[in-house]
């Protein structure tokens, strides 16, 4: 009985660590948004983790600006941006090639999905 328990618990355990391990958070992540007046922004994160902590920088064509209290739930994570006295949240989820965004602009919310650049 406990052999027969103990190949597919390896099995999953193995498989969560492999998918871990693709989906690593740190470095950089480039993306493309549509915001609130139409126009289109490109974005840039440089993320870097430290246990559930997540820092770094944001960038876009207005300037570079801190990743600020982040956090990483598992494979999902929160922060904000300060741009110009306006924090702006952000909420997602890491998978192994993607990640998705959403960014609230003062209520509005914004999807966008960063890619790793090649």
């Amino acid at each position: 009985m406990k052999k027969k328990l103990f190949n597919p618990i390896a099995l999953i355990c193995s498989l969560l660590f492999v998918i871990a391990v693709l989906a690593d958070p740190n470095g950089k992540w480039v993306g493309t948004i549509a915001i609130p007046d139409g126009s289109q922004l490109d974005l840039s994160y440089n993320f870097k983790v430290d246990g559930d902590k997540l820092t770094g920088t944001a960038s876009s064509p207005a300037g570079d600006a801190p990743v600020d209290n982040g956090k990483i739930m598992g494979d999902k994570f929160t922060f904000s941006v300060n741009v110009n006295g306006t924090d702006y949240q952000h909420s997602g989820k890491f998978y192994a090639d993607s990640c998705a965004l959403d960014i609230d602009f003062g209520g509005m919310k914004v999807h966008t999905t960063l890619k790793r650049p090649k």
